[in-house]
């Protein structure tokens, strides 16, 4: 991580723990909102006005928390207003790097070789971890936020007319169910599989365990038959939902060691995925050659490095 703006170790996915041994995720650090207007968001400062090509988001394919963000971008039809520069799958020692691995891109807006860099452009005494997704301000040369939930919502109507209206990722008669079914799945499935993951203690390992399936099981009885959770197309709450299970059989079900069930054993969510992955603009967000490589090149997690040739892409979706 970053200790007043140097990198100060190798690269390691366990933050901090708490009292059990359990995985404790970092806050995000940026918290400022892009509006129609400039005005002040819910949180941060103003001054982030919406405007065409100003904006670039930094994401990784094998992060879901990046993924969001990218599947929020295409849906509200925003690719030609915010860039996109992608990091390479493989954690190095500096964490996430730019470079020419298929699929990622070089940094184009401030020619950096890592993601830390961009951090500490926004701010020379950054301590914390470089994480991604990052939405930067190309006019004023910082960082807006790095903090996926909200860049999503920005996404959805933080740029006004330059956004599609077809699409409403957060429909006013449905934002208190979303927000009710975001709050459930963030600590069960969301951050449960990292909590399962990551954990340093037995006893953390099986409540986090616990909780992914009992999530998934919830999840699965609420879905039901429907081919979206709140309206007729995808909104935030599908969007959240699809980043986890799209890994769940390639890199939670072994890696993570979250392996009661499979995706593929919940029919119904099997065919939510599906249903979300053709939906237009969805697919291209997903890479699973980058969510394996990445994945499995965490050397505290599989030291070896080698990368499994499963599962089939057509079992998946």
């Amino acid at each position: 991580m970053l200790v007043d703006g140097k990198w100060t170790a190798d690269w390691h996915p366990v933050q901090a723990k708490d009292e059990k041994g359990g995985f404790v995720r970092q806050v995000s650090g940026f918290r400022n909102w892009v509006t129609p207007d400039g005005a002040p968001g819910p949180t941060g400062e103003g001054g982030f006005a919406a405007e065409p090509g100003r904006y670039h988001l930094y994401v990784a394919y094998i992060c879901p928390w990046a993924s969001r963000t990218l599947i929020g971008r295409s849906l509200k039809g925003l690719k030609e207003t915010i860039g996109v520069s992608v990091v390479e799958p493989v954690l190095t020692r500096e964490g996430w790097r730019f470079g020419d691995y298929p699929g990622a891109t070089a940094d184009t807006v401030n020619g950096a070789s890592y993601m830390h860099e961009i951090y500490t452009r926004a701010d020379p005494h950054y301590t914390g971890r470089a994480t991604v997704p990052v939405l930067w301000d190309r006019k004023r040369g910082t960082i807006v936020n790095n903090e996926s939930a909200d860049i999503l919502r920005m996404m959805n109507d933080g740029f006004g007319s330059l956004a599609t209206r077809t699409i409403d990722l957060y429909p006013p008669a449905r934002r208190e169910a979303i927000d009710s079914f975001n709050a459930r799945i963030y600590p069960g499935l969301n951050n449960g599989v990292y909590r399962a993951g990551f954990a340093t203690t037995q006893l953390a390992y099986e409540e986090a365990f616990l909780d992914v399936f009992a999530t998934l099981d919830w999840v699965d009885g609420e879905l039901g038959e429907r081919d979206f959770l709140f309206a007729d197309h995808p909104t935030e709450a599908d969007i959240r939902l699809f980043v986890t299970l799209v890994r769940f059989d390639a890199a939670y079900h072994g890696l993570f060691k979250c392996n009661l069930r499979r995706l593929a054993d919940y029919p119904r969510l099997r065919r939510f995925v599906r249903r979300m992955h053709d939906w237009p603009g969805v697919a291209e967000t997903v890479s699973l050659d980058h969510i394996k490589r990445g994945y499995y090149s965490i050397a505290s997690l599989n030291p070896t490095g080698i990368v499994p040739v499963g599962p089939a892409q057509e079992m998946l979706f």
